[in-house]
């Protein structure tokens, strides 16, 4: 997926077939685009539940941009949002990691956490991966990659890497791991800089 513009909130938008893949839209304004995507990318083990734990007390969020993200924002109270707060892993600059237990609220009626929370989940963590370098940046390209249902209340662990830094363009890789290691789901993203 490709973002083009800023989706609106609270706004009903249209989704089109076009050529290989689809297009969001509000009215006439291309939102994102999406289409089949192949990963290639090397997923690093799960870091352990301790390492994952450790790592949260070093989110550097504190002072947050956007304290009202759904995924990783410092304004929200427990219940509201999913308050992942991915801090660098041991002595590993552009790693990160945290707990997540998501919440009842979030399943279906078999208990299955939607697939749109765990898109979510493997957002924001890859910013903070690439975030000693990007400094403030935008999601600009997605691909996620659902393995396995996933629970609510199950403990998972989140962690995100950076791949690399091309100028203003920052990519990272992230996944959802059960605590005995066995991964769920993964992500990979390009995040721009913006000009200060």
């Amino acid at each position: 997926m490709t973002l083009h513009a800023p989706p609106p909130l609270d706004t009903d938008l249209q989704l089109h077939q076009h050529e290989d893949g689809l297009q969001l839209k509000h009215g006439e304004q291309l939102l994102a685009s999406a289409r089949p995507y192949t990963f290639d990318m090397e997923i690093p083990a799960a870091p352990s539940l301790q390492e994952a734990e450790e790592a949260q007390q070093r989110f550097v969020g504190v002072r947050h941009d956007l304290p009202g993200c759904f995924v990783c924002g410092t304004n929200r109270d427990a219940g509201d949002g999913l308050r992942i707060f991915a801090g660098e892993v041991c002595e590993h600059q552009e790693r990160v990691a945290a707990l997540w237990q998501p919440a009842a609220d979030l399943a279906d009626a078999d208990g299955n956490v939607a697939s749109e929370y765990l898109w979510a989940a493997l957002d924001c963590p890859g910013f903070f991966a690439v975030k000693p370098v990007s400094d403030m940046a935008l999601l600009g390209r997605y691909s996620a990659r659902l393995e396995q249902s996933v629970q609510a209340g199950e403990t998972l662990i989140v962690s995100a890497w950076a791949i690399s830094h091309d100028g203003r363009k920052h990519n990272a890789g992230s996944a959802l791991f059960r605590s005995d290691g066995q991964r769920v789901a993964c992500a990979e993203a390009t995040w721009i800089s913006l000009k200060r």
